[in-house]
């Protein structure tokens, strides 16, 4: 169930009651996200969830915060690359327009929030669309003050002024890059001047993708939407999915129940890897046509309103496992399961992966493709060629999202409100002439999207098929 649009945009707690009280129920599973909302005070019209977080972030830092949307690109000649706002901007504003940037000043005395946008423009909105009026930004966005981007030269210094700490992703767009130091350099007016200026440009994610990291309740929901809309565009290939059929067939179609159902995008491009393609971790081809007896291996997840899921699912193209896939995706889904009853408050990734590890690396020597004792082979990781990658990764508005893997040099421990994936996998490649025929080119991940919560963890992508039973269902359906 997703939150209407009133709801999503005006979702606050009311005075009195604590962001982490209002946000306990989606956490411990005790209610749906509309029964929350009622029962729990929340007030539609509030301060919207955007505001919230520049309030919580202007808190946080200690001078100037600069956030550019994203230059454009072009594939070729004219043709624009479909733009997609930056997540931090989007974050913090809620604002999907290229060409805009966001400037949060907390020592200046009245413009503590400011929006520069592209003001309306006649002729190029006939070719473009609408664009969000500067007369209007201010009070649609809920920040102090908007301006035209064209003002953005002569009034950053302003902005700058009084800080001696501008936070700002140096870098990622040069010419930006020199907009920015060209109005330290004015504030600056070389050492002439009383004001302060900014001496020290730090990375905004150290505090901002920390904040990213905790997803809200308004955040929570919309990753329940994208795993809904994935849920359904999997199960869509797997009834679909037949041998002779090509891999962008099924790609073509999960694209499709991506978009019918709101989603803007692929939270990344889908993966498809039927056969001996199932064993190449980040195979993109998707152009084989699928063999009588393969296995699909579909990697795909949706983006719904900038949130992304991430989830894969093997399936056999013609209805039913043979006896050597499924004793490989028994063990997969055995560590998978394993790893995801691991997951909870004060867990690491690290300690994810181990126990996923531990598994498969059990799995594969009962199997007789290792050799020597668990021990040994957990130690020497002897298990790599057949399981190469990590078992997780942050979720959130980027597939692989913001927030910092380890704290001082150490894993850091689990939160209520993290989204992680668990995504084990075994790989046998087809030339692979030291395990058994009946085993060469069996690729198989299952991976899920996991909310860890008070009490543990929950999965938001739990009802799309993964025992071996309901998969085949599925495929015959």
């Amino acid at each position: 169930m997703s939150l209407p649009a009133s709801l999503r945009w005006g979702f606050a707690p009311n005075p009195g009651v604590s962001f982490a009280a209002a946000l306990a129920p989606l956490l411990d599973g005790s209610s749906d996200p509309i029964a929350f909302v009622l029962a729990s005070g929340t007030r539609v019209g509030g301060m919207s969830p955007f505001a919230e977080r520049r309030r919580r972030l202007l808190e946080r830092i200690t001078g100037t915060a600069i956030f550019p949307s994203p230059p454009i690109t072009y594939r070729n000649g004219d043709v624009e690359n479909e733009f997609r706002q930056d997540s931090d901007l989007y974050y913090l504003t809620g604002f999907s327009e290229r060409d805009c940037v966001l400037v949060l000043a907390p020592s200046h005395p009245s413009l503590k929030q400011v929006l520069f946008v592209r003001p309306r423009d006649p002729d190029s909105e006939i070719w473009d669309g609408p664009r969000a009026a500067v007369e209007d930004a201010a009070s649609r966005f809920g920040v102090d003050a908007a301006f035209s981007i064209r003002d953005l030269k002569d009034k950053l210094p302003d902005l700058l002024r009084g800080s001696s700490r501008l936070y700002y992703r140096l870098g990622r767009d040069r010419r930006f890059d020199d907009r920015v130091l060209d109005a330290i350099a004015r504030v600056r007016g070389r050492g002439r001047t009383p004001h302060i200026w900014p001496s020290e440009i730090v990375e905004p994610a150290g505090v901002l993708h920390e904040m990213r990291a905790i997803k809200d309740a308004c955040e929570i929901e919309k990753m329940r939407r994208a795993a809904e809309v994935t849920r359904d565009a999997h199960l869509a290939a797997m009834s679909l999915t037949r041998p002779g059929m090509f891999e962008f067939e099924i790609e073509a179609r999960v694209r499709e129940v991506f978009r019918k159902n709101g989603s803007e995008r692929p939270a990344y491009l889908p993966i498809v890897g039927s056969g001996p393609n199932a064993t190449i971790i980040h195979y993109r081809a998707n152009k084989r046509q699928v063999g009588e007896g393969d296995l699909v291996l579909l990697d795909a997840g949706c983006e719904f309103d900038y949130y992304a899921s991430d989830v894969t699912r093997t399936f056999p193209a013609s209805g039913v496992f043979s006896d050597a896939q499924r004793r490989i995706y028994d063990i997969v889904l055995d560590a998978q399961l394993t790893a995801i009853a691991a997951v909870k408050p004060g867990a690491t990734l690290e300690a994810i992966h181990a126990a996923a590890a531990r598994v498969i690396a059990g799995g594969l020597l009962g199997l007789g493709l290792l050799e020597g004792s668990l021990e040994k082979i957990l130690e020497e990781q002897a298990y790599r060629p057949f399981f190469m990658h990590r078992t997780s990764h942050w979720l959130g508005m980027d597939v692989h999202d913001a927030g910092a893997y380890f704290r001082e040099g150490k894993p850091r421990p689990l939160e209520p409100g993290m989204v992680l994936t668990v995504e084990p996998g075994i790989y046998i490649r087809a030339d692979n002439d030291r395990v058994p025929f009946e085993y060469r080119g069996i690729g198989v991940r299952i991976e899920d999207d996991i909310l860890v919560t008070e009490a543990g963890s929950r999965d938001l992508t739990a009802d799309i098929p993964k025992q071996t039973g309901d998969v085949e269902r599925a495929c015959r359906a």
